[in-house]
């Protein structure tokens, strides 16, 4: 590698790494060993759960952080010496140390009905759906809908209909943030974030070989956070292209969707980059 810079790669999962239909990532693979054996860290950043992720980061062989519940906790493997957490509020537990940047499960549970209350109209998050529910709403199978609920810091629930900067307002005045989607929002604390969780890790990391660069890669308004903090954004677009939240910003466009885009997108920076 020609760069002196040390590398870091975060990734959103669905529509990004993953195809949006059939979640594969099998053209990505030379493109993840080719980054593993040049011990360049891929970071997953996504708004899934922990046990969501972890099943896939074992297949994928990662051994590496992840970010989960869009930025409100940080996974960090046992014994990884590159990140210097000496300075934070860290918990352990058996499989990785957790940093938590947002509220906790029961706290977004409450602030949901709080929120409920303020609009004067019943909101349905997870918590409130049945497994069968939550299956016919997302087409999620029984064992991914029981990890979608599975949630430590964050509860998604179904889009109410209002004006999105309407809806934020409510929910800034009772001390959270929301994502709006189209199907789902997400009720998240105010200390969470993707761009936040990125910050962090970067200031963690160890570079004493020279400073830290980071390359971000993700689909939709989710990762906006995300990509406006690393110093290489790329945007995997979806079948129509780029989604409009995240198009017109002069942000490098993936060649193709999911993860056949994520491997050329990548391809383009290492020729850049890493010679």
């Amino acid at each position: 590698m020609t760069n002196s810079a040390s590398y870091l790669v975060f990734t959103d999962l669905d529509g990004t790494l993953l195809n949006h239909d059939d979640y594969r990532y099998d053209d990505a693979l030379p493109m993840l060993a080719w980054l593993k054996d040049h011990q360049i860290p891929v970071i997953a950043v996504t708004s899934k759960t922990r046990v969501e992720v972890e099943e896939l980061l074992q297949a994928l062989s990662f051994e590496e952080p992840f970010v989960v519940e869009n930025g409100s906790g940080v996974f960090i493997p046992h014994n990884d010496q590159r990140f210097d957490l000496s300075h934070t509020d860290i918990a352990q537990q058996e499989q990785h140390q957790r940093l938590s940047l947002g509220c906790t499960y029961d706290q977004a549970r409450t602030g949901l009905k709080t929120l409920s209350q303020c609009l004067s109209q019943p909101l349905q998050g997870f918590g409130d759906m049945t497994v069968d529910e939550l299956i016919a709403l997302t087409g999620l199978s029984t064992d991914d809908a029981l990890k979608a609920q599975t949630r430590e810091f964050t509860e998604p629930f179904v889009n109410p209909g209002l004006d999105a900067k309407a809806l934020e307002q409510h929910v800034a005045e009772i001390g959270f943030q929301v994502l709006v989607g189209d199907r789902f929002c997400h009720l998240i604390g105010v200390g969470a974030g993707k761009g936040k969780a990125v910050d962090l890790l970067v200031q963690c990391y160890q570079a004493p070989q020279g400073p830290v660069k980071t390359v971000g890669l993700g689909n939709s308004p989710n990762d906006l956070a995300m990509l406006e903090v690393v110093d290489i954004p790329i945007v995997i677009p979806g079948a129509k292209g780029p989604h409009p939240g995240l198009a017109g910003r002069g942000w490098q466009i993936a060649p193709a969707t999911g993860a056949k885009g994520w491997a050329m997108a990548m391809q383009q920076v290492r020729d850049q980059f890493w010679g």
